[in-house]
C-alpha cells in the first residue's frame, strides 16, 4: 500500500483510501444461512439433544403401537399415535431442546459475543429456526420410516401437513427462544423439561383429549401442541382437508411467541 492509495495482489493501484477486501458485514442472507448451517451442526452432534429430539419418540412410537397401553380408539394405534409423535417431534426440537441449547448459550456469553456481531436479533431467530426445520425434516423422514414398518396407512394432503409443521416449529420456536432469552439457563432446563412431560400427556400426543373432562378439552385444545397433533391427525388419519382451525390456533401462537422473544430476548 502507499501514502495515495492501495494496490491488489497484482500490484495495481486501488482507490486512494480503499482497502482489499473491503471491510464491512456480509450479506444478510448470507450471514443468516451461515448462522443456520452453524446452529444445525450443533444440534446434531449434541448426543443429549439426540436423546430428546430422536430416541424418545421413536421409543414411545414403538412401545404405545405394539403394547396395548392406551385406549387410541377403532383402528390400528399406529394410526392415532403417528401423527401425534411428530408433533411431539416438533416440541422436543423446536421447544424443549432450543431452550436448553439457547438458554446455555447465553449463559456461556455465547450470545453476548453474537451480540456485538452485525447479526441483528430477529436474524439470530430466524437463522435458530431455520436450524430447527433441518432436524425436523430427518425426524420426520425416520418416525415416518417406523412408523410404515409398524403398519401406518396415512391419508390427506401433504401440503396441509408441511403447513401444520411449518407453522408448529415456529410457534414452539418463538416460544422456546423466550423463554431461553428471559430466565436462567438452570430455570430454563428444569421449566423445559417440565412443560414437555405436561405436553406430553396433557396435549393430545398418546392420549386422546376425548379421554379429560370437558372443561378440560376447551383448554386443552388450545394448546400448540394439541392443535399440531389434532390437526395432523385429522389430515392423516382421517384424510381431512386444510384444518383452518388449528392452523388459526398455530398462527396464533406463532406470531406471539416470536413476537415476544424479539422483544423481550436478553442477550446477556
Amino acid at each position: 500500500m502507499t501514502a495515495t492509495g492501495t494496490t491488489d495482489r497484482d500490484g495495481a493501484a486501488g482507490a486512494p483510501g480503499t482497502f482489499a477486501p473491503r471491510p464491512g458485514a456480509a450479506p444478510l442472507g448470507r450471514m443468516i444461512r451461515a448462522q443456520a448451517l452453524l446452529e444445525a451442526r450443533m444440534l446434531l452432534r449434541n448426543g443429549e439433544q439426540l436423546l430428546l429430539t430422536v430416541v424418545i419418540p421413536t421409543l414411545l412410537l414403538v412401545l404405545f403401537s405394539a403394547v396395548d397401553i392406551v385406549d387410541t380408539g377403532a383402528g390400528k394405534a399406529v394410526d392415532f399415535l403417528a401423527p401425534g409423535i411428530l408433533a411431539l417431534a416438533v416440541l422436543s426440537t423446536a421447544f424443549t431442546g432450543q431452550a436448553i441449547a439457547t438458554g446455555f448459550e447465553r449463559r456461556y456469553g455465547v450470545l453476548k459475543r453474537l451480540a456485538a456481531s452485525p447479526l441483528p436479533r430477529w436474524a439470530l431467530m430466524t437463522a435458530k429456526t431455520c436450524s430447527v426445520l433441518v432436524t425436523e425434516v430427518l425426524q420426520v423422514v425416520l418416525l415416518t420410516v417406523i412408523a410404515f414398518a409398524l403398519g401406518w396407512s396415512p391419508h390427506g394432503n401433504p401440503l396441509a401437513v408441511v403447513l401444520l409443521l411449518v407453522l408448529g416449529t415456529a410457534a414452539f420456536s418463538g416460544l422456546g427462544l423466550l423463554m431461553a432469552g428471559t430466565l436462567k439457563a438452570e430455570a430454563t432446563l428444569a421449566a423445559a423439561n417440565l412443560v414437555f412431560l405436561l405436553l406430553l400427556v396433557g396435549g393430545g400426543v398418546i392420549v386422546p383429549l376425548d379421554k379429560f373432562p370437558d372443561a378440560a378439552q376447551s383448554v386443552l385444545g388450545l394448546l400448540p401442541i394439541s392443535a399440531l397433533s389434532d390437526g395432523l391427525r385429522d389430515v392423516l388419519q382421517h384424510g381431512a382437508g386444510l384444518p383452518w382451525a388449528d392452523l388459526g390456533i398455530l398462527a396464533v401462537w406463532a406470531v406471539l411467541g416470536l413476537g415476544a422473544a424479539a422483544k423481550f430476548f436478553r442477550w446477556e
